[in-house]
């Protein structure tokens, strides 16, 4: 095998009598494969339980030398104009605060925070952009010196910020260098996204029902009448989920300014947390709690491919059918297509996967982890 480029992370995650990710009505997301329909689990939501994830000790920012980043419509108004607030003339603040709105949301981006996209900035972005006002507040002795400065400082915004963004490791954070990110009001500040994350779905038809609920007024007096103070229903779903993410290791590195060391460690990081993180709604009445009861990590330098056509064809919500029906998949895809990736897996089942590995949780992030020097020695 040649130095690898991916890691194709793939898992089977149970969860029962819970609601993981809700659509628009409150019911949970469904997914139409095989003519069936199945239980669902949006990219966004795995992306966002792994991102902001601090109870756990693998989390991305427990890692040394990872920046922090901010998704918000108030980017500039909570971290950059604000602060000024207390120190400066508001006029003065007053006059600068809009060109900053425009220049990081677009040419509406003063016209309120419903106006403006929800962008995702690093904190050497706010913490230049809070320098910049901070400087122009302070060179300005009068509202009409600070619009006349600020008005200078627009023009060569793009520039500017674009230079600083090329002499930092992370501008936009380990969230950007990760997950990516998009700006429409400014291409340069594009990223683009070196984890893909597919919707994890049911390996087998959606299991579901209605849950009626009731809550009871505890100091309801005998006279009252007898019935609950609150009628309600939702829906819980139960289900065995497939789930498969994939690392661009050699995009990961230029992302992260080339520091191979903080990619091994955000890697490791990110098989703990693929495997122990729960995407979990209604957590106080579910308790929806589960661990991967298979992972299966590959390393290899041709183009990644998903193993969810092990499961066109619905199989039973157990997992030794299910880990039979992958390996069953992956050897059929090994002898059509010969591409060699090397391999490791752990998992619950007593069913093996017959090209890989077993090995703990551990040994595979610390496996994982090291195919990263691989990469970048590949990619120098």
């Amino acid at each position: 095998m040649s130095a690898p480029r991916f890691l194709q992370i793939h898992t089977l995650h149970t969860y029962t009598s819970a609601l993981l990710n809700r659509d628009d009505t409150g019911l949970a997301k469904r997914l139409p494969y095989g003519g069936v329909s199945r239980t669902r689990i949006s990219s966004q939501c795995l992306k966002r339980h792994w991102r902001t994830a601090d109870d756990d000790p693998h989390s991305l920012h427990s890692i040394d030398g990872a920046e922090l980043a901010y998704r918000s419509r108030e980017l500039v108004t909570t971290l950059v104009i604000q602060p000024l607030r207390d120190r400066f003339p508001a006029n003065v603040v007053d006059a600068i605060e809009p060109e900053f709105q425009k220049a990081v949301y677009g040419d509406k981006g003063d016209k309120g925070k419903r106006s403006r996209q929800t962008l995702l900035f690093g904190a050497p972005e706010i913490a230049w952009l809070a320098s910049e006002a901070e400087r122009l507040a302070a060179s300005s002795d009068s509202a009409a010196a600070a619009k006349a400065a600020v008005t200078d400082w627009a023009k060569t915004f793009k520039d500017n910020i674009k230079a600083m963004r090329e002499n930092s490791a992370l501008p936009g954070g380990l969230t950007g260098a990760l997950f990516g990110r998009m700006v429409t009001s400014d291409v340069s500040a594009n990223i683009d996204a070196p984890l893909h994350v597919a919707h994890a779905f049911t390996v087998h038809a959606e299991e579901a029902e209605g849950d009626y609920f009731t809550a009871v007024d505890d100091l309801k007096g005998d006279d009252d009448d007898s019935g609950a103070d609150t009628i309600q229903e939702t829906e819980l779903t139960s289900g065995l989920f497939y789930g498969y993410v994939v690392i661009d290791m050699p995009a990961l590195i230029r992302n992260c300014g080339g520091n191979q060391d903080l990619v091994a460690r955000v890697v490791h990081n990110i098989v703990y947390l693929i495997a122990e993180v729960t995407p979990g709604a209604k957590r106080g009445s579910t308790a929806p709690y589960g661990r991967a009861e298979l992972m299966l990590i590959e390393a290899g330098d041709r183009q990644p491919r998903s193993l969810a056509a092990a499961y066109r064809k619905p199989v039973d919500n157990d997992l030794d059918m299910a880990v039979s029906a992958l390996d069953a998949h992956l050897t059929k895809l090994d002898q059509a297509y010969e591409t060699g990736e090397e391999r490791r897996y752990l998992a619950l089942a007593g069913t093996d996967v017959s090209s890989a590995e077993r090995a703990s949780l551990k040994t595979l992030a610390e496996w994982a982890a090291s195919q990263v020097k691989a990469a970048s020695d590949a990619d120098a």
